[in-house]
């Protein structure tokens, strides 16, 4: 009984090991399979003979935890700034903590929602909630029912009745609410181009907008019914409409501005044409990627040797280089690596490939902990690039496997070649790679490995074996059987059951002239080396073949049907997007071959994809706020007065992601999304004010200044909540927080750029929109008036 075939090894801080990996079923969670296998862990370990033991080397749910730690981070410290906001502009403590309650009943409904619809809770699901969107409906009732209140009893000069406040009570929810419906309304319709992502992109960012709608339609539902109905019952019976310095001196500041802005509509309204341009034009100049990077902690190193390496070899050159990273670098806890292919080939690879992992201890317990993550990264490169004999390529544990599930590549960015002859391609793949390698960003560029392997070519001369009335086949059969072995039978020791395979031994198998001595049996009656009885006659295979060693295809990669090879590259130090418009312009340079094609690949590929695909969905979704606008107000043009703050609002998100250096991203794309929601919200409020006072004769001039003093507070109040609510997810640092700055970025800032447009540009708007409507008017009343004079 021999040894089965030896396919792949594993090796851990530079000795031999027996590496098992724990599969996952679909649609399960990962941390209940993680405790589940550490349970099995500690029985295993009971159970193994002495100084056998079984440690887990990797767990991805620690990962995961890090993530939802940052997420639970962001979340406290965003409802404690909102909370804080409540507090200082209402100006009453009951009516901060009502409109406080919002937070914790809408993420019932969140939870609930995302129990029954199996949604985990993770850093994509909750990473995109704000308090301070969610309550902002909550926000206006609140303050109208206050304002009103106030009113009310400054006008009777005594406190309400228990009637008389609930009336009140009934009067602002229902001035305010048609407003608070659309708007929210609105902000769940923008969320509708997420859910018609596909693909990766899809399966990342849905849970983000159920989540987001989920909560939106829980604030909807209690901002109607149970914030009024706890205004009315625990707003005490004297009721003062308290303005804090903050709101008293905005009100200062803001009535004097208004003023001047609307006597300098030109200059005011062509500063924010050229802002909203300028604006566009740094959009065009920005670079973009997939998604953020997402630091996992620890890293991933693909040794790659040259083909025909054998596993012994490289398992050798696979202890050095572990047993050199943790001589060199005390920040490494350990490394391992899996080498070649598995006894169940979930990951097939050839002997000469490692897949290793670097698992980093945790920063404070570096030697210098101010080191950044990329100087210990370029310091790996560096130490490992002087072993000889190794290629490598850099990533993390999960990037390097969704790379490679995702696109086919585990790189950045992969270049497919396509085409039929492999030399071609060949030739055409290293041209491209040099060009790539030119490019600033570029690093552990190379080209798929589709050559080099050694082979022994047995050349069959066809003449001389029908002289011996030989055929191709029998010869074929007969080289086959010495060197691969063939199986003849099978050995059953009880239930257990072992194939018997006939082959050369090892040593003959490796020696070339033992190869070429290798007897082929003739059919019977063939002249040639016989038996003493003259049964069987042989030849040595030497008399009817030719022998070559020469390096021959390693592999041969399809993709869709057509042949091709890849040139892969990772990106250092800059966007893929930027990285890969240098390259095309490049790439233009290289003589492509007539009927050979090249296509991108790698997470630029499933960029463009979800590009595309949101260039489509995102102007439907923005038809249906005006729609909706348009349902609001009933007429298109207060529709658009409203619909101005969405440009408005996309320029100060652009300028935010300018400002910090964050290239375009799906992320940022996800918050302009939002953004253009929550930018309609606040123009809706005052608008619709400005429209109730309109209809109860107050004249336009007047109209305009009472409603955007007197909406001032909830304007300032929602703005203010809503971006301070992305403040922690905008400075976080945990796991997790590269995905969700760039959204976090783009809402503050589009909320800020949309807020001003709301106080200053959106008056004046007005004003021109409606000023031909009131000369109108006065037209009409002057006959009426000579009448009653005559």
């Amino acid at each position: 009984l021999g040894r089965e075939l030896r396919t792949g090894a594993a090796t851990d801080n530079g000795r031999e090991v027996v590496l098992g990996t724990v599969f996952m079923l679909i649609g399960q969670n990962s941390r209940t399979v993680s405790q589940a296998v550490d349970k099995k862990m500690v029985e295993i370990n009971r159970s193994l003979p002495e100084g056998v033991h079984a440690v887990t080397v990797y767990d991805r749910t620690v990962l995961v935890d890090k993530a939802i730690a940052t997420v639970k981070k962001n979340l406290l410290e965003g409802a404690i700034l909102v909370i804080v906001i409540l507090f200082l502009f209402l100006g009453n403590i009951r009516a901060a903590i009502i409109t406080a309650t919002v937070i914790p009943l809408s993420m019932l409904f969140t939870f609930t929602g995302m129990v029954h619809y199996k949604v985990s809770a993770n850093l994509m699901s909750l990473g995109a909630l704000d308090f301070g969107i969610i309550i902002d409906g909550a926000v206006v009732i609140v303050e109208n029912c206050v304002r009103r209140l106030a009113h009310a009893q400054a006008h009777y000069g005594r406190p309400l009745t228990r009637a008389e406040r609930f009336h009140e009570v009934f009067l602002a929810s229902k001035e305010s609410r048609r407003a608070l419906l659309f708007g929210q309304l609105i902000i769940m319709v923008v969320y509708l181009p997420i859910f018609a992502l596909t693909g990766v992109e899809g399966k990342m960012f849905h849970p983000m907008a159920f989540t987001v709608v989920a909560a939106l339609v829980g604030a909807m539902i209690l901002s109607v019914t149970f914030i009024p109905a706890a205004v009315a019952l625990f707003i005490g019976h004297r009721v003062s409409e308290t303005e804090n310095f903050l709101v008293v001196q905005a009100k200062r500041w803001y009535g004097p501005l208004l003023d001047r802005v609307m006597a300098a509509k030109a200059v005011v309204l062509a500063a924010a044409a050229v802002a909203v341009v300028l604006c566009g034009l740094i959009a065009t100049r920005m670079g973009s990627e997939f998604v953020p990077s997402l630091n996992e902690g620890d890293f991933a190193i693909q040794a790659l040797r040259i083909p025909g390496t054998s596993l012994s070899q490289s398992v050798a050159m696979q202890q050095r280089l572990e047993a050199t990273l943790k001589a060199k670098f005390s920040e490494i806890d350990r490394v391992f690596a899996r080498t070649g292919t598995a006894e169940i080939a979930s990951d097939p690879m050839p002997p000469n490939i490692s897949d290793g992992y670097i698992m980093l201890k945790p920063v404070s317990e570096w030697p210098e902990p101010r080191k950044s993550r990329d100087e210990l990264l370029a310091a790996i490169q560096e130490v490992v690039g002087k072993v000889p004999g190794n290629n490598y390529e850099f990533s993390q544990p999960i990037q390097l496997r969704f790379n490679e599930l995702i696109s086919g590549v585990r790189s950045d960015v992969a270049v497919k070649i396509f085409g039929d002859d492999m030399d071609v391609l060949n030739k055409t793949g290293e041209e491209i790679s040099s060009m790539l390698q030119k490019i600033p960003g570029a690093s552990e560029v190379k080209v798929e490995q589709t050559t080099g392997l050694p082979m022994l070519t047995v050349n069959i001369d066809r003449q001389k074996a029908s002289r011996y009335g030989l055929n191709v086949a029998d010869i074929q059969d007969a080289v086959a059987t010495a060197i691969g072995g063939r199986e003849a039978g099978t050995l059953f020791e009880g239930d257990r059951r072992f194939d018997i395979l006939v082959r050369l031994p090892e040593s003959l198998r490796n020696d070339l002239e033992s190869m070429k001595r290798l007897p082929i049996p003739l059919p019977r009656g063939t002249g040639g080396t016989g038996s003493a009885e003259g049964r069987t006659n042989f030849i040595q295979l030497a008399e009817v073949a030719s022998f070559e060693l020469a390096p021959g295809p390693n592999q041969v990669s399809r993709e869709n049907g057509k042949r091709r090879i890849v040139v892969s590259a990772n990106v250092r130090g800059r966007d893929v997007g930027s990285f890969v418009a240098d390259a095309e312009a490049a790439l233009a340079q290289v003589k492509i071959p007539t009927g050979y094609w090249t296509s991108w690949g790698g997470t630029f590929e499933n960029l463009q994809s979800a590009t595309q695909r949101l260039q489509i969905v995102v102007p439907v979704s923005l038809l249906l706020v005006f729609l909706l606008l348009f349902a609001m107000f009933g007429n298109v043009k207060d529709g658009l007065l409203v619909f101005t703050g969405i440009p408005f609002a996309l320029t100060g998100g652009i300028l935010a992601l300018w400002l910090r250096d964050i290239p375009l991203s799906i992320s940022a794309a996800v918050g302009f999304i939002a953004l253009s929601g929550v930018a309609v919200l606040n123009g809706l409020v005052m608008i619709s004010y400005i429209r109730s006072l309109r209809e109860d004769g107050t004249p336009l001039d007047e109209a305009i200044r009472a409603g955007a003093l007197t909406r001032l507070r909830p304007v300032l109040m929602t703005a203010l909540v809503a971006s301070l609510g992305f403040i922690p997810m905008a400075i976080a640092t945990g796991t997790g927080a590269e995905v969700q700055r760039p959204l976090a970025t783009v809402v503050i800032g589009g909320i800020l750029s949309s807020t001003v447009l709301t106080l200053l540009v959106l008056p004046i708007l007005y004003r021109l929109a409606h000023r031909p409507d009131e000369q109108e008017e006065d037209v009409t009343a002057e006959p009426a008036h000579e009448g009653v004079a005559a």
